[in-house]
């Protein structure tokens, strides 16, 4: 082959359909916008990719680190992708190898800031990983089946309990599972699974057993005049007891909590974001109960519309302040001003500027909308405190202690 003749070939960047658990994770941190998606697959246009593998850390599963090598002018299109329900496998390709997506030094630091900013506090517990997959479900039984919220409260959340038997399926706090909703969709295709943040400690919703617990919302929205019913949200809130769930993971290795004695937890959450937050809280009580706690001190803020819309309510104000320091924020009640959780933070500054100034690891998980107001609090209250966010929110970053789950 001549030298005009030599093909020019790429290494393709791919994400696995058939191991993505569609979290956006990858579009989100993606610094050139060269991750998209439709309502089946994330996909990499090959036009704007170039390498800098800065979505590659945070992905929970792994499926976004494939990668093919093609001609450049036959490199997978993103309609191409967006129809897969597997990876291609590698082609023999022939010609000389003239060129590949390279990394230039401005990518590499982008890709290194991405790995940094995602990391496990330095005392957590090593997960387990991907045990499970779609290829491979574990079939987990239903043990209960609870609604958290008031009967009459719009919101339907439920406390799920699923008992893996034989099954080995070790957890750690904020880890998630996928479940994967039975039947097929429009296309006659079966479901994606949908990702779950698991809401008991390591040791299981009853302690010795193998079993975990989630917090799920009913999704129902309205479009045209018709109601949508989220597939997973409803599939999981109808469960009764002794039903069969195909489940996978465990997913996540950095949203972990610290085991080290003296570590403090700073709490963020709104509506099912509590998932984490009660599995943590749950463990260092359990901790305290025989006699081994660690120390810590534990600072939450809990949004919702009303009290009867905010899950495990009741448990939570039955929590002696000596364990965990509760503050409520409520948007919607009937002749009060609209509170947020970032409202409380300002108004408990001096004690969460206290924590910020010690060995403190901050979780956030809820709706996306609040990380900015959260943001805005944490700089409010270290500004006012003499301290600089900035330079302690980047120091945090890279000791893995900021840690956020949004959605």
């Amino acid at each position: 082959m001549s030298a005009m003749e030599t093909e020019v070939l790429i290494r393709q960047h791919l994400i696995d359909p058939e191991v993505c658990i569609r979290c956006n994770t990858c579009e989100e941190t993606c610094p050139i916008d060269a991750i998209t998606h439709d309502d089946r697959n994330y996909v990499v246009d090959p036009a704007i990719c170039n390498g800098c593998n800065a979505c590659v850390p945070p992905c929970p599963t792994g499926s976004i680190d494939n990668w093919r090598t093609v001609p450049k002018s036959n490199a997978y299109s993103v309609d191409d992708q967006l129809q897969w329900d597997e990876l291609p496998a590698q082609q023999e390709v022939s010609g000389e190898v003239l060129t590949f997506i390279a990394q230039d030094e401005s990518q590499q630091q982008n890709a290194a800031v991405s790995a940094t900013s995602v990391i496990a506090p330095h005392s957590a517990e090593k997960p387990h990983l991907n045990l499970f997959d779609v290829r491979n479900p574990v079939t987990a039984t239903v043990a209960g089946n609870y609604r958290l919220t008031a009967d009459d409260a719009e919101s339907d959340i439920r406390h799920i309990v699923l008992d893996f038997g034989n099954h080995l399926f070790p957890v750690l706090e904020g880890q998630s599972i996928g479940v994967i909703p039975p039947g097929v969709d429009a296309t006659g295709k079966p479901h994606f699974l949908r990702m779950y943040s698991i809401a008991s400690p390591r040791d299981g919703e009853r302690p010795g057993y193998n079993n975990l617990s989630l917090t799920v919302k009913r999704v129902v929205s309205e479009q045209d005049g018709r109601l949508i019913k989220g597939i997973a949200s409803n599939y999981l809130c109808d469960l009764k007891k002794g039903d069969r769930v195909q489940v996978t993971g465990p997913f996540g290795d950095r949203f972990l909590m610290p085991n080290h004695a003296g570590s403090n937890l700073l709490m963020i959450c709104t509506g099912t974001g509590a998932a984490p937050m009660r599995a943590m809280t749950e463990y260092r009580r359990r901790l305290h109960a025989q006699g081994k706690g660690v120390d810590g001190r534990l600072l939450l803020f809990f949004g919702a519309r009303n009290p009867d819309e905010l899950p495990y309510f009741g448990p939570l104000l039955k929590l002696p302040p000596s364990l965990v320091d509760k503050h409520f924020a409520f948007s919607r009640l009937p002749g009060e001003p609209r509170c947020y959780v970032q409202d409380k933070m300002r108004e408990t500054a001096p004690a969460v500027a206290e924590l910020l100034k010690s060995d403190t690891y901050i979780y956030v998980c809820g709706l996306k909308g609040m990380e900015a107001g959260v943001m805005d609090a944490l700089q409010d209250i270290c500004t006012t405190a003499g301290m600089n966010w900035s330079a302690l929110h980047q120091a945090m970053v890279v000791e893995g202690r900021f840690h956020v789950e949004t959605y």
